[in-house]
């Protein structure tokens, strides 16, 4: 299937303003899904740091800082397993993953009861990265989450080799590249900023380059990233290493033969998939990857393609310009698609994720109307949540 639009872009953008802003929690928690059966009530770090920094760059600053609080409001709430962690790695004696830290928070900030794919690394990097990026697109000051920032560097530069389940809960058998670009994306991020003090930021910046070697090394077959490490499948979230996190300059060549290779191998009518072997709801292309490979292209120069990439997500959505976790049409494996049905019933709509990366890619091509300027409701103070619409 060819998307459609059903729904004008200047729609879009004023929907997923209006979805993420009302759909947070006062805490400054955000759903991934507010009806999906199997996310109703949770919040991830990764899905909810990609939301924050779309939010930021549209001018939403109230709603990403009050994400960042509860960031650091949660790690705090287990600083002591954190440092077991980090003790007992030091001791040779790693813990196993059940006693690891989560990728996904009830919105209170505690540990789920029901069972999940949770031992994730990628999220801790990235509201690192994302919280830095807020603080100097406003000029804001980074030390009121240094606390959560410090923690989180401890972990980790003590655990960053060890496999874990990727960006799709997938595969906890190996080492995940994009896990490892989100990892040196927040070490980076908290180096180069005020997120953490100086004996930290030390820590952080040796740890970032040592991932990235392992990133360009290891992590390399063929001229291009790949999945994981010891393989050479492709991954549609890759491109989120080139921009937005800029862990691969975009003028390099890794960065060139990574995203040919993924808009040859993994982009249908510049709808994106996640991996070649996807089964999740039949294998469905997702608008969230084709706005990250959109931002790779725009980092490249190629706005023209960005724009494209642009577009087909946007006619991703429905006549009331919301946006789904991924779109039917061209599925990867048709045959699977109607047991996720039975399991879990219709795919996630609306998916924050998805709203917000089309706002960051509006951001970042300039498109004039709803993005980029300050809205006048949900907005907080300093010491507030968001308020529910």
């Amino acid at each position: 299937m060819t998307t459609t639009s059903r729904a004008d872009l200047r729609q879009v953008l004023r929907t997923s303003r209006r979805l993420i802003t009302s759909l947070q929690e006062a805490n400054g928690a955000y759903p991934a899904s507010p009806s999906f059966s199997a996310y109703r009530g949770y919040c991830w770090l990764r899905d909810g740091a990609f939301i924050a920094d779309g939010a930021s760059a549209a001018g939403e600053v109230a709603s990403a800082t009050a994400f960042f609080d509860w960031c650091q409001t949660v790690i705090v709430r287990y600083e002591e397993r954190i440092r077991a962690v980090v003790a007992a790695e030091a001791a040779g004696d790693p813990l196993p993953d059940a006693q690891m830290l989560p990728a996904r928070f009830t919105f209170d900030g505690r540990l789920g009861r029901d069972d999940w794919w949770d031992f994730q690394l990628d999220g801790y990097g990235t509201w690192m990265w994302a919280a830095a990026e807020h603080a100097r697109r406003h000029g804001l000051d980074a030390t009121r989450w240094r606390r959560g920032a410090e923690l989180t560097v401890d972990y980790l530069a003590s655990s960053w080799r060890r496999p874990c389940y990727d960006w799709w809960e997938e595969h906890d058998e190996h080492v995940h590249v994009s896990t490892l670009g989100c990892i040196a994306a927040g070490l980076s991020a908290a180096a180069d900023s005020d997120l953490v003090g100086a004996d930290r930021r030390e820590t952080a910046r040796r740890t970032a380059g040592e991932v990235a070697e392992v990133i360009t090394t290891d992590g390399v077959t063929g001229g291009h990233l790949i999945k994981w490490i010891g393989d050479d499948a492709l991954d549609g979230s890759l491109s989120s290493l080139v921009a937005p996190l800029r862990v691969i300059p975009a003028d390099t060549g890794l960065a060139r033969v990574t995203l040919d290779a993924l808009e040859r191998d993994l982009c249908v009518e510049d709808g994106v998939y996640r991996f070649a072997a996807d089964t999740f709801f039949g294998g469905g292309r997702w608008p969230l990857l084709s706005c990250f490979l959109g931002l790779a292209r725009a980092a490249q120069g190629d706005r023209r393609r960005a724009r494209a990439l642009l577009d087909w997500a946007v006619a991703a959505a429905d006549a009331d310009g919301v946006l789904p976790e991924q779109v039917d049409g061209h599925l990867l494996a048709p045959d699977r698609r109607q047991e996720w049905l039975d399991r879990w019933g219709p795919v996630a709509s609306p998916l924050l994720w998805s709203h917000a990366m089309i706002l960051r890619l509006a951001v970042e091509l300039g498109v004039p109307g709803e993005v980029g300027e300050p809205t006048d409701d949900h907005r907080i103070s300093d010491n507030e949540g968001t308020q529910r619409a």
